[in-house]
């Protein structure tokens, strides 16, 4: 690793003046860094340090994100914040269901076909709430392990050094005193950025789905996100989304 040879160690781990070695920086002013002293290290050290620490793509983002945060701004948006065209788009999307949420994961906007897929993505509903807080989730979302783990680590990549969110902490407390599961979760401080995936789910009626989810980032400044899921065609899948469609056409008709 390029440090020079030691005894044996008591504990496993770099030590701060190896970590600083091998960040090429100094003792002291790592100690600095540490304790918070010196409030704005160049990105330079940042990239140096998240090399000697291994750190994923992700966290290294979120180093970046600690050491030079954005001008602060609420974390909760409203349904106000969605653009009016967003919105006729998204609706016109008969099978193809999309909502658009914020960094706490609340729904400000969706298509009536996803509400028809779950009334988890209703205007006004939270994704988290709904995922530790419903026995039905574990049910209806097949990895459900799987999908909190990730669903609390998106969460804490989105909201950056934002702890003292006044909606994040009301939220973390709310979810905190009712799962144990996600205090678990929360104070693993896993970050993951999750862009897209498979959404493994079993609706009540038409069965299980295999739904592939896109996220795109809009741009914004309340940093909100758009979620759409659409099936591969001539599957199951997209039978069942059809059939979903369907139903709705004759409950809106």
């Amino acid at each position: 690793m390029g440090l020079p040879p030691g005894g044996r160690r008591r504990v496993q781990g770099l030590r701060r003046e190896e970590l600083a070695l091998l960040a090429g920086i100094s003792s002291d002013y790592y100690i600095r860094l540490e304790q918070g002293r010196d409030l704005h290290p160049s990105d330079q050290v940042l990239d140096a340090l998240a090399r000697v620490l291994q750190l994923s793509p992700d966290a290294t983002a979120h180093l970046h994100t600690l050491a030079h945060p954005p001008r602060p701004r609420g974390l909760a948006g409203t349904p106000e914040d969605v653009p009016a065209s967003l919105i006729r788009l998204i609706n016109s999307w008969t099978t193809t269901p999309a909502y658009v949420q914020d960094r706490l994961l609340n729904i400000l906007a969706s298509n009536p076909i996803a509400v028809e897929l779950s009334p988890d993505y209703t205007v006004g509903s939270n994704l988290l709430l709904k995922v530790f807080l419903d026995p039905a989730e574990r049910t209806f979302r097949r990895e459900w392990d799987e999908v909190t783990a990730n669903g609390v680590a998106a969460l804490r990549a989105q909201i950056g050094s934002n702890l003292d969110d006044p909606d994040l902490l009301a939220l973390v407390d709310q979810l905190s005193a009712g799962s144990d599961h996600f205090r678990t979760l929360w104070n693993r401080h896993d970050i993951v950025a999750r862009l897209g995936g498979i959404n493994r789910l079993n609706h009540p009626d038409v069965g299980p789905l295999d739904l592939r989810a896109e996220k795109l980032q809009l741009p914004t400044p309340e940093g909100l996100t758009l979620c759409i899921f659409h099936a591969d065609g001539h599957t199951p899948t997209a039978e069942a989304m059809a059939s979903l469609a369907a139903r709705l056409d004759t409950l809106t008709y």
